[in-house]
């Protein structure tokens, strides 16, 4: 059941909304239910030993593991932001999601995605300045500039996000209240409105291209430089070396902007919401998983600090 009060000036304005969800299939309710549950397993654990790793090994202090721990920890508050409603509602069968539940959500959602891009722009600029500019790396990467980088990031994403909300509140919703998604995306609900959307509309790609746009250039930028100078240096074994300090992060850059651009042009087919859908969970569940696994397997310091630690509590 939908309920909807009205206000003052008589519209009719909604208090709940529906979430499709991926199926609605009952016999696949399970599987469902068993995938997800198993990725938020999976993502929290492999983001939090992240954290603990660089937070209990001295030689993992250093600006690259500092954004590195801010972003596990991101990814672990951005699939939180999503997964357990999704559990709650297969295992209660309800497809239920309330009105300042649905704002929450979409506030935290854009917060956390936005820091992503952030935050993967300034470990970028962090490479670098470690490869190109090694010898005044200490001095430039300085510990009270690193936290003013994150500060800045935490700020600027949250009021992107604050901006964003604040406009979708000023939304009427009348009586089509279904979602077609596992999560209230942000596109798809403020379309559901029944006022209109146009400034919405430009406040939304106005950010899209301000802040997405903007970060992902400086990725580009960054690497440019990046590749310029490993491609002067005149060993292989030096190239090597010196590539190796940002394969990570470059496939993490890479997994984040791809799955982004494919769930928004996805998102552009508004007659195929299946597949709209399923680029969300790439976007908003598989990402934050393969993140850890990127930096666990990939990552040599990450590594011998996890088999310290693992190695403690065995013995």
């Amino acid at each position: 059941m939908i309920f909807y009060y009205m206000d003052p000036g008589n519209d009719t304005r909604i208090l709940e909304f529906l979430l499709l969800g991926l199926s609605e299939e009952p016999e696949l309710q399970p599987l469902i239910f068993g995938i997800f549950l198993s990725m938020y397993i999976i993502t929290v654990c492999g983001n939090l030993l992240i954290i603990l790793a660089t937070i209990s090994d001295s030689h993992l202090h250093t600006p690259m593991y500092f954004f590195l721990s801010n972003l596990s920890f991101v990814d672990i508050c951005l699939i939180s932001t999503i997964i357990p409603k999704v559990l709650v509602n297969i295992q209660t069968q309800s497809k239920v999601i309330t009105y300042i539940g649905c704002i929450t959500q979409m506030f935290f959602l854009i917060h956390f995605i936005v820091l992503d891009g952030f935050l993967l722009s300034t470990m970028a600029y962090d490479r670098y300045v470690a490869i190109c500019h090694p010898l005044h790396y200490t001095v430039i990467m300085h510990p009270l500039l690193c936290v003013l980088l994150a500060l800045g990031s935490w700020t600027m994403s949250a009021l992107h996000s604050l901006l964003q909300t604040f406009m979708t509140l000023q939304l009427s919703f009348c009586t089509h209240t279904d979602i077609p998604h596992f999560f209230c995306e942000f596109n798809q609900v403020v379309h559901l409105a029944c006022s209109d959307t146009f400034i919405n509309d430009i406040v939304i790609y106005f950010g899209a291209t301000l802040l997405g746009g903007g970060t992902f250039i400086g990725i580009l930028y960054s690497y440019s430089k990046i590749v310029s100078s490993i491609h002067k240096i005149s060993t292989s074994q030096g190239k090597y070396k010196a590539f190796s300090t940002c394969a990570s992060h470059l496939s993490v850059a890479s997994l984040f902007y791809c799955t982004s651009i494919g769930m928004y042009l996805s998102a552009a087919d508004n007659k195929n919401s299946h597949s709209s859908a399923t680029a969300s969970v790439m976007y908003t569940a598989v990402t934050p998983m393969l993140n850890a696994f990127i930096y666990s397997l990939r990552n040599k310091d990450i590594k011998r600090t996890l088999r310290r630690l693992i190695g403690k509590e065995t013995t």
